[in-house]
């Protein structure tokens, strides 16, 4: 039997971060600050002052022994590289610089897929509202009334949704009439890069959260929660699905220049799992990240993020034993002062999992501030039901990637005869279900962020905490990184499960 921690190990370890051998570095000063030793590129991230300007930051990287990638100038961060050994301490000694920092730690890998027994993945009894050939298999949707909200509003093409993740398949039938090719980009490496190539999806997590988001309405395949938004794929993860701190910030930054409406982040951002604002190594990585989701949201954007799936209390946490992703992990305690990016930015929606049983999802995470609602995720262990019963959330996959529990539909076109769906579970499945949300929001006129949040949280459907009975049900499975078991706390209009309680998007655009 596969122990309890095992279900909810989200992180696995990254390996090598960096490719073997030299990368030249233009304008590289001719002659050290300090004694320094020649080794494999690493990329920094530089964070200014907040009353200082990084306009000259090409002039001060070079001059302490690296190559200027990217500046940010609006919120005065810059993205280097350097395979010298002094120069993150050369370029903080200057006055205008607060902390510079590497990054070669800085990235956390998405996991959704839980194991758990087999499943039937056939059809259940279910009659939906109108939908497309593969609806009956779409739990999730009815759950949040997805498609009774569509006979309201399906969304605007006016209204642009950035899914910041592992890119889009934008071939993928039931998602190509709505990508927006204009606003689309890869930030790998942290620079923007629009050509649709660098933006194809490589791994399947991005293309999965894309089809919850806006699936067209096309009688074919699945159906998304705002089918006729448009949607910029922001690719910020890897083909391994790793999130570089340098990534994330030109993701943000992106979204917040292209006047995107609202963003998905069905990912952690942080160099480590928690990401502690006291450490000097992380400050700099945390505050540019902080920056640039801010800029974003000040820009109009709505943010919303996974709450993530170590089944953990957010807001009292106490060790962490999953970092760094890189290297072998080593336990440390961890407070209030670490952080979880982006779920635990002020005005971000943190959305938990729950499953078809309307039960917080046994891999979820949670916590009292750290979550504004709940949406399905799926649970393949304790809400397996006639009407899910696998217990996953189906959703668009690319052809050419593995999955384990797919759907293939054939399909009229010859470049792509098949269309492939795959069963997964995670709060990065529930996130894309609020998101869409948002999107029928934006679409009806409420605009700003905060109103958003409102809008979402006032018409949620309350959840109060289980009972002690179910409650007991979660007790195999206690928090990864510090076997706690898992308390909900809170009553019925708001608890540190639920928060407010399950996104309704009938409700919201009524």
């Amino acid at each position: 039997m596969v122990g309890p921690h095992s279900f909810v190990r989200a992180l696995p370890r990254l390996g090598s971060l960096l490719a073997a051998g030299s990368v030249a570095l233009v304008g590289v000063a001719t002659g050290p600050v300090h004694a320094a030793t020649i080794g494999s590129v690493q990329s920094y991230m530089v964070l200014y002052k907040s009353d200082a300007s990084s306009q000259n930051a090409a002039a001060q990287v070079q001059d302490a022994g690296g190559a200027l990638v990217y500046n940010y100038e609006q919120i005065g961060v810059a993205i280097a590289k350097s395979n010298r050994s002094d120069f993150a301490s050369n370029l903080q000694s200057a006055s205008n610089i607060d902390s510079v920092t590497a990054t070669a730690q800085g990235a956390t890998r998405v996991k959704n897929d839980q194991p758990d027994a087999n499943g039937s993945d056939t059809a259940p009894a279910v009659t939906p509202a109108p939908g497309d050939s593969l609806s009956a298999l779409q739990w999730d949707m009815r759950q949040i009334h997805a498609f009774e909200a569509q006979s309201i509003t399906s969304g605007s093409p006016s209204v642009i949704v950035g899914d910041i993740d592992t890119g889009v398949d934008y071939l993928h039938p039931d998602l190509a009439q709505n990508i927006d090719f204009t606003d689309s980009v890869s930030c790998i490496g942290g620079t923007p890069i629009t050509a649709p190539a660098a933006w194809k999806d490589d791994n399947g997590h991005g293309t999965h959260t894309a089809g919850t988001i806006a699936a067209a309405r096309n009688g074919f395949g699945v159906v998304g929660v705002a089918p006729n938004v448009k949607l910029a794929a922001i690719k910020a993860g890897d083909s391994a699905g790793f999130f570089f701190p340098e990534a994330v910030v030109c993701a943000f930054m992106w979204a917040g220049n292209h006047h995107i409406n609202v963003t998905n982040n069905s990912y952690f951002a942080d160099p480590f799992l928690f990401n502690c604002k006291n450490d000097p190594t992380q400050f700099a990585i945390w505050k540019a990240e902080d920056r640039a989701i801010r800029f974003a949201m000040q820009n109009g954007t709505t943010v919303v993020a996974a709450e993530g799936n170590q089944a953990d209390d957010l807001a009292h946490p106490t060790q962490d034993v999953t970092s760094p992703d890189n290297t072998t992990p080593v336990a440390r305690p961890v407070t209030n002062a670490c952080v979880v990016i982006p779920v635990e930015i002020p005005g971000v929606i943190g959305v938990t999992a729950d499953g078809n049983l309307r039960q917080k999802s046994f891999y979820s995470s949670y916590g009292v501030g750290t979550v504004q609602v709940v949406a399905p995720g799926g649970d393949s262990i304790l809400q397996k039901t006639a009407e899910a019963p696998n217990g996953r959330v189906l959703s668009t996959w690319p052809a050419d990637k593995a999955c384990t529990r797919s759907v293939k539909e054939p399909t009229a076109d010859p470049t792509y005869p098949t269309a492939v769906y795959c069963y997964l579970q995670g709060t990065s499945m529930a996130s894309p279900h609020v998101a869409g949300v948002a999107a029928l929001l934006v679409s009806i006129g409420v605009i700003r962020p905060g109103a958003v949040q409102a809008r979402i949280d006032n018409t949620a459907d309350n959840m109060p905490c289980p009972s002690a009975e179910v409650l007991a049900e979660y007790a195999l499975f206690p928090a990864t990184d510090n076997g706690a078991p898992q308390q909900c706390t809170g009553g019925a209009g708001y608890n540190s499960w639920y928060g407010h309680g399950q996104v309704n998007a009938l409700a919201a655009v009524s």
